[in-house]
């Protein structure tokens, strides 16, 4: 029993620990070949990146089962994380600048953006694990043990794969051998620009919602020795982190028009996920920090910055954004009979009603708790934006299918812009019904890995139709139990 109590120390040591010594040699081995240029240095470190990953996935588990006593176990492993991490990411954004310059002299566009964006993601990555780090202690200086959120349990399990794969495609090196390592490598190396560009968003919200649900769990720790008993300044404090969850969204919501420009309408789609999945955490942040409720001195009040700030992301991220792509996408597609249609008129139609709507919400003196009087701006912004995927996929595709991928924009436009301004219907809060059910989460995590396969547009469009069509089951819901965010 001694013996395998040791075995099992030792190779949760291994693992553990041996994370740092395999990146080093894969960083040694992307500095030799910037240097050399050698197709088997570069299989070599895509070899260490891999078996690094390897252990990162499961050492974690190894811990938990077979050395619960071992001291300091989990503690050493987040360290690992951030040491490794601060390694793998800023290497690949220098690697992804290189080959540009040495590898793909004649970039395009996309290529140049595509570094930039990884750059973006290497400065997130170790914002993010920076901050849980300082939020961490003073919840364990409060007697709080952190517990992982399924963000960062997500972001954990994700943070080394993206890493290998961004390591594969940054060094790769064309013309080496036909050994099957390389061959696996070069694969890897070669993926199209628009897949990188699909799992390094999903990465990026990940990140950013890692962030925000630290904030939600932990963020009123570290104020309790700043602000004493300064109850309104302490309030000020914390509401610069909803609010700052509430540009991100907007944040998104530029993103998602400037990629539509591009061409690229599922990326699109995804940044209105995050700026959705922000909408969603500032209000839940704001309401568990206490930042909704009055001052016991003061009188509540309708409209604040908060609120202000709130409608002005959601007017940019789903009733300007998805107008704007709406129009970009089907006014770029050069096709006589779609260009036809009023695009314009129905963009700004589109606009005008889902600002209408976000003003109703701010004044409306008779909200129902937990529920939404007409269907909500972002879930009317995803519905409308996924049938523009099989609109965008048939001008490359399938031509004779444009005019009528065009005609079912037209119309869902149509009928969105409407059912936000049928008030007497009522829609559930999606955000906090996800919260209560978990397993929603999961599926709709589920719809989200369908973004790899050519179907994402049909699985993500018969979602958000089951939305359209939830009223017809969900109005049975008590308003006390919509209106809760967690298990009863």
């Amino acid at each position: 029993m001694a013996d395998n109590q040791y075995l099992s120390k030792r190779v949760t040591a291994i693992l553990v620990y041996g994370r740092l010594p395999l990146v080093f040699l894969g960083m040694l081995c992307a500095i030799a070949v910037m240097w050399i240029r050698s197709p088997v240095l570069y299989s070599m470190g895509v070899a260490f990146l891999f078996v690094s990953m390897s252990f990162d996935l499961v050492d974690g588990w190894f811990a938990a089962r077979f050395s619960s006593n071992l001291t300091f176990a989990h503690l050493a492993e987040r360290v690992m994380d951030k040491v490794v991490y601060s390694i793998i990411f800023p290497l690949v954004t220098a690697g992804v600048m290189w080959r540009l310059i040495y590898i793909s002299p004649g970039h395009t566009r996309p290529e140049l953006f595509h570094a930039i964006f990884v750059l973006i993601i290497c400065v997130v990555v170790l914002l993010r694990d920076n901050f849980a780090h300082f939020i961490r202690s003073f919840a364990i200086q409060r007697g709080q043990e952190p517990e992982l959120s399924e963000f960062s349990r997500l972001r954990t399990i994700v943070a080394a794969p993206v890493g290998t794969l961004l390591y594969a495609h940054a060094f790769y090196i064309p013309d080496g051998p036909g050994s099957a390592l390389y061959n696996w490598a070069s694969w890897l190396g070669n993926l199209p620009l628009k897949t990188l560009f699909v799992i390094e968003i999903i990465f990026l919200i990940i990140n950013f919602g890692s962030i925000a649900g630290y904030c939600r769990k932990y963020g009123s720790y570290f104020l309790d020795d700043i602000c004493d008993d300064d109850e309104p300044l302490r309030r000020k404090i914390l509401s610069f982190f909803p609010n700052s969850l509430t540009v991100m969204n907007a944040v998104m919501g530029l993103l998602a028009v400037f990629f539509a420009d591009q061409g690229r309408v599922k990326e699109s789609y995804l940044f209105l996920i995050g700026a959705a999945l922000f909408d969603k955490l500032d209000g839940s942040l704001a309401r568990k920090l206490g930042l909704t409720e009055p001052l016991d001195d003061h009188h509540p009040a309708k409209i604040n910055l908060g609120s202000i700030l709130d409608d002005i992301a959601d007017a940019i991220s789903f009733c300007i954004a998805p107008a704007w792509i709406f129009y970009i996408t089907l006014s770029e597609s050069q096709n006589i009979f779609v260009l036809k249609l009023p695009i314009t008129i129905v963009a700004l139609m589109y606009a005008i009603f889902g600002i209408g709507r976000l003003i109703y919400f701010t004044l409306d003196k008779y909200p129902i708790p937990g529920f939404f009087k007409g269907m909500p701006s972002p879930g009317a912004a995803l519905l409308v934006v996924a049938p523009l995927m099989m609109f965008n996929q048939s001008v490359y595709d399938d031509p004779e299918m444009i005019y009528f991928w065009g005609v079912f924009c037209f119309v869902t436009m149509i009928v969105a812009a409407i059912m936000m301004n049928v008030y007497p219907i009522r829609y559930l809060h999606m955000g906090r019904f996800v919260s209560r059910r978990p397993w929603v989460g999961r599926l709709s995590f589920l719809v989200l890995l369908s973004a790899f396969t050519p179907y994402f547009g049909y699985v993500s469009f018969l979602f958000m139709v089951l939305y359209l069509l939830s009223p017809l089951i969900t109005w049975r819901i008590p308003s006390r139990d919509a209106a809760r965010e967690t298990k009863a």
